[in-house]
């Protein structure tokens, strides 16, 4: 089972672009970041190979342009922002060449409230929400007011019944913490284990279909998890300014 992030093997790739990718895997977990922060630059690369024809070695100041301007008609600035250091890691670390592009975007500065989701709300995102890896997640994140990293990294071993807590790990600012563990999410998590018995993984990916849950080395692709919330909210005629937010927000610990 691939250990890759997001499960994509770099010999699905064509040459040279496949080498390449390798390499910056590679660099990435070298230099030791953050599982999230390799999974999103090693996202940013693959995306830019698909819009290049995994031709992005030689990208002119022009390609860059027309490249960005099409993602930030179709993503968050946030997402922008990834894609563009993950391209300056690629640039620095695996074409070694230096970075002559700082400022080439520049976020609006905004500042706003988090959108918050009634229990009403949220109780209908979940009916709607008809993959059932994907109802327990957006869930599990909602009752616990976790960030969506936190809960796709959340491990077995992490839950625990007794004490009805959940320990957080690698959390924002590298640190680790405790969140209580409703009785509710207990019962959902422990039915949910019970369909894929991963002796590890609490959201083990999909690539591998139910049977190949089990033996996942990977969590649920982010990208998938964005999207099907994404969509939901949308099918449910949640008008927030950022679905994708909607599940991190704490509902009353009962």
């Amino acid at each position: 089972m691939s250990t890759y992030p997001g499960g994509y093997d770099p010999a699905i790739f064509p040459e040279p672009f496949s080498s390449a990718y390798r390499t910056h895997l590679q660099h990435l977990k070298l230099k030791g970041l953050q599982p999230k922060t390799i999974d999103a630059y090693a996202r940013a690369i693959r995306r830019m190979g698909d819009y290049f024809d995994f031709a992005i070695d030689k990208l002119s100041p022009t390609q860059l342009t027309h490249y960005f301007s099409d993602l930030v008609a179709s993503h968050s600035w946030s997402a922008v922002k990834l894609d563009l250091y993950g391209f300056k890691f690629f640039t620095l670390h695996v074409l070694g060449k230096p970075w002559s592009s700082p400022n080439f975007i520049k976020p609006p500065k905004v500042q706003r409230l988090p959108d918050i989701v009634t229990v009403e709300e949220a109780q209908a995102l979940f009916a709607a929400t008809r993959v059932l890896s994907y109802r327990v997640f957006f869930f599990t994140l909602y009752s616990m007011g976790l960030r969506l990293s936190e809960g796709l990294a959340l491990k077995v071993a992490d839950i625990d019944a007794v004490r009805q807590r959940v320990h957080i790990r690698d959390s924002k600012g590298n640190r680790d913490r405790l969140v209580p563990l409703p009785a509710a999410t207990l019962l959902v998590l422990r039915r949910f284990w019970a369909t894929h018995r991963n002796p590890e993984l609490m959201f083990p990916n999909r690539l591998g279909g139910l049977k190949g849950a089990h033996a996942a080395r990977t969590p649920l692709d982010r990208g998938g998890v964005q999207k099907t919330l994404h969509q939901v909210a949308i099918d449910c005629g949640l008008k927030k300014r950022s679905p994708r937010t909607a599940c991190a927000t704490a509902m009353p610990r009962t």
